[in-house]
């Protein structure tokens, strides 16, 4: 019975060591393995951060490139239009200095033979100067001012605006000097114009306007010129245009 009894616990004895000797021997190995297992998902978690950064940075930089550059359009500021409008021009007349300079001075004929003048009158007179009211119409545009005229004979003629309501600024100057040498019944003119209107509307219609000035005003005193004196000593010449602002 004793010997029965003894003989399964020391089986049971040996098995256990049996098996904790092998575990000891296993030890390493799984040490090993399990430190490699670590290593090995630490790498793929690196490499898998580096692709991930990687994809990030590439996405961003396609995103920058398909971005269109902003382009600014500068549109034309309708309040800041040149309102000031120039013309002057020379040329050579078939009349006498002495003939042009009086029509051109007898500013209260000028409702009769000046382009949309109308009303024209001399009110204050002194050596070398007077004051005329004048009115100019050309539809929609109708002003009435007061006109300083500046008088040197047989020479120039000046005329400024002073108080229009329409107009900032007004300017008309004639100048007659000497023509041909061997003709004394020429002279050379030297006409300008500028004017300024106070409004941009006003300074869009008057486009039209100044167009029309260039192109008759001084055709007009022409006509007048060979209504009372006869037709022009030389052929009608052409103007040279110094100045064309509009």
């Amino acid at each position: 019975m004793h010997v029965k009894i003894i003989r399964p616990v020391l089986f049971q004895y040996n098995c256990n060591w049996y098996h904790r000797r092998y575990f000891c021997s296993l030890a390493p190995i799984l040490t090993q393995s399990s430190s490699f297992c670590t290593k090995q998902k630490s790498s793929h978690l690196c490499e898998g951060r580096r692709e991930t950064r990687a994809l990030t940075n590439r996405r961003t930089i396609d995103a920058k490139s398909q971005i269109q550059p902003r382009r600014h359009f500068l549109l034309p500021n309708p309040f800041s239009v040149n309102k000031t409008k120039e013309y002057s021009e020379r040329r050579i007349l078939g009349y006498s200095m002495e003939q042009m300079y009086e029509i051109v001075a007898q500013v209260d004929h000028y409702k009769e033979f000046v382009p949309w003048c109308l009303h024209s009158q001399v009110f204050l007179k002194r050596p070398g100067q007077c004051k005329a009211a004048l009115k100019i119409g050309y539809p929609p545009l109708v002003e009435s001012y007061t006109s300083l005229i500046t008088l040197i004979p047989p020479h120039a003629v000046k005329s400024v605006c002073t108080d229009g309501r329409l107009f900032n600024h007004l300017e008309t100057i004639w100048k007659f000097s000497p023509g041909l040498p061997s003709n004394p019944q020429t002279c050379t003119l030297d006409f300008s114009v500028s004017f300024e209107f106070r409004s941009v509307l006003h300074s869009k219609l008057g486009h039209v306007f100044f167009d029309e000035v260039v192109v008759v005003m001084v055709n007009a005193f022409l006509k007048r010129a060979k209504k009372l004196h006869g037709p022009q000593s030389i052929r009608n010449q052409r103007p040279k245009v110094i100045t064309y602002d509009s």
